[in-house]
């Protein structure tokens, strides 16, 4: 029984075990995941403080969300948490959100610029600036990438009309039902909670043949801890404890980069696209059990 097993842990007497090469880990498929002495301190301050908002829910099957921005160490420290709740004898699963946009990421990227550069140019043509010249310009910006770039409005003072539009529209793309999944999640978590032994849970790689279920035995599993930039979304019915890892856009850029999450990790229209969720993520801040900074120190959720 999970509250047996929980009552049974004592935060104050607890210290990290050393880690292991069959460590869980996230199931996305070819995600890599780099451990270092930073997720282990903020991993090992954060789990007592877990188990004990884990005791306060007095449920035998607990959901825990750890997001963030995308690239902050999601992966790692919920690898981490689920490793140190198994080795106190609790086994948890870690799920990956990013299984759960309805497209690719090479397909829901264009549809992300698609988007944005379709309502820039609706958002042009409504400012009156719009011409044949205005197009020319816009097209070879569109060409370098530099549509997005804020910096290019001092040499074209129209492309803020665009821009503005373009933002507006993307931000009621990105995160939302209509790119993401979130009836499916919302599925799992309900069937999880319910006690079903067996579920098919979604996995995604990076082209289109490249989609499959596998059927996940949570027969004995008292934790489900789902890793995603949108887990602490409105849209997600079923978290008990939500775990916001807080950073800038500058400090979750760099980590991305560092996984090689992609191959324009520095462009302007990344940057835009990252400044989006870091503010969704500030909105939803206060709603999280837990946060803790990028420099490993918990802060109230209440300041946000």
């Amino acid at each position: 029984m999970l509250k047996d097993k929980l009552n049974g842990f004592d935060p104050e007497s607890w210290t990290a075990p050393g880690l292991k090469e069959d460590m869980p880990h996230g199931d996305m498929p070819g995600d890599k995941i780099r451990i270092d002495e930073g997720h282990i301190a903020k991993a090992a301050k954060i789990l007592p403080v877990l188990i004990r908002k884990m005791k306060e829910t007095g449920e035998e099957k607990i959901v825990v969300s750890v997001f963030g921005g995308s690239g902050v160490g999601k992966s790692e420290i919920a690898s981490l948490l689920a490793y140190y709740l198994q080795e106190a004898g609790i086994k948890a699963y870690v799920l990956s959100g990013d299984n759960y946009p309805y497209r690719i990421p090479l397909y829901n990227d264009a549809e992300r610029l698609s988007i944005f550069r379709a309502n820039g140019l609706k958002g042009l043509v409504a400012s009156g600036l719009y011409d044949r010249d205005i197009q020319n310009k816009l097209d070879g910006l569109w060409k370098d990438e530099t549509d997005p770039d804020p910096k290019m409005i001092e040499e074209y003072p129209w492309l803020k009309h665009y821009q503005e539009a373009g933002r507006k529209a993307l931000g009621e793309y990105l995160g939302t039902e209509k790119e993401q999944d979130y009836v499916q999640i919302n599925q799992i978590l309900k069937a999880f909670k319910s006690g079903d032994e067996k579920i098919y849970l979604k996995r995604m790689g990076r082209s289109e043949d490249e989609r499959w279920y596998d059927e996940v035995d949570f027969s004995d599993t008292g934790v489900l801890i789902i890793e995603w930039t949108h887990g602490g979304n409105r849209n997600i019915e079923g978290i008990d404890i939500p775990v916001l890892l807080n950073s800038t856009p500058e400090e979750t850029r760099e980590h991305r980069r560092l996984r090689a999450r992609d191959g324009k990790t520095d462009s302007a229209f990344t940057t835009m696209v990252l400044e989006i969720e870091h503010m969704e993520l500030d909105d939803r801040a206060s709603s999280a059990a837990i946060i803790m900074s990028k420099a490993g120190e918990f802060l109230d959720p209440a300041s946000f």
